[in-house]
């Protein structure tokens, strides 16, 4: 199989050490592509709930491979996330291919983008409470997942399609739809506070790319999803920049 050449690959949420981690099916989309910048955008390691019977050959196979696209000059950035926040304790890292830091700005074809994870935006994250709160959180998320995957077994052996149980309560769920809209919004308008043409963040798990617009100017809004539920990335050829969803390919 030839590889697709891409310029830059934005990865977040991951969530190694987790049930919900896809990362065999993370593999086997980063042995696909070349890429000359990979950003990882938060929550790669879940330093919140991490299982080390979860942490299985896939998920070590993952860290090979960014260790090894390192070598082979990928230029890497690893931004930290709540769940990862472990990493922000040590000073910003800063190699030959490989930087960690907890946010990046970066000049793209004349245009300026804000790259970070997100959970700044998040108050219910924030301090001790909010910690155990996404502690708790994390362990349900977790739950949520592996008894959708059960479900989908059964669904698939009377020829019925699977479907998302974590996405239907987000759907169904007020808060939850409200929590996305401002999430998104408060992103935005930091943004073109800021002066920036681009903000991209994580967290939140939901994919999409948007132009937001306010009485002070407009900015294009991304988010490149996670690797639990949408298996999702976002890509930039060089000239446009697109949602990939590993189960569309």
């Amino acid at each position: 199989m030839q590889k697709r050449n891409l310029e830059i690959v934005v990865i977040s949420d991951v969530h190694l050490g987790t049930f919900g981690c896809h990362a065999e099916e993370l593999n086997n989309y980063l042995k696909s592509i070349n890429i000359k910048t990979l950003i990882l955008n938060g929550d790669i390691f879940d330093g919140y709930v991490f299982e080390k019977k979860y942490f299985d050959k896939n998920q070590l196979e993952f860290i090979r491979i960014i260790l090894k696209m390192i070598k082979n000059n990928t230029k890497v950035y690893y931004l930290t996330g709540n769940h990862d926040d472990f990493l922000r304790d040590f000073d910003e890292i800063n190699l030959e291919n490989f930087i960690k830091d907890d946010k990046l700005v970066l000049t793209i074809n004349n245009e300026t983008y804000w790259f970070f994870h997100g959970d700044v935006f998040d108050i219910s994250v924030q301090g001790k409470i909010g910690k155990f709160l996404t502690k708790v959180g994390g362990k349900s998320y977790d739950f949520i997942i592996y008894l959708n995957r059960k479900i989908n077994i059964f669904l698939k052996k009377i020829n019925k399609k699977p479907f998302s149980l974590s996405k239907k309560i987000k759907d169904n769920v007020k808060t939850a739809v409200k929590f996305i809209h401002d999430f998104e919004k408060i992103s935005c308008e930091h943004a073109i506070d800021k002066g920036f043409n681009y903000v991209v963040n994580g967290h939140i798990h939901e994919p999409k790319i948007i132009e937001y617009c306010n009485d002070k100017g407009k900015t294009i809004y991304m988010n490149s999803g996670d690797w639990v539920e949408n298996l999702s990335s976002l890509e930039f050829d060089g000239i446009c920049w697109k949602i990939f969803k590993y189960k569309d390919e």
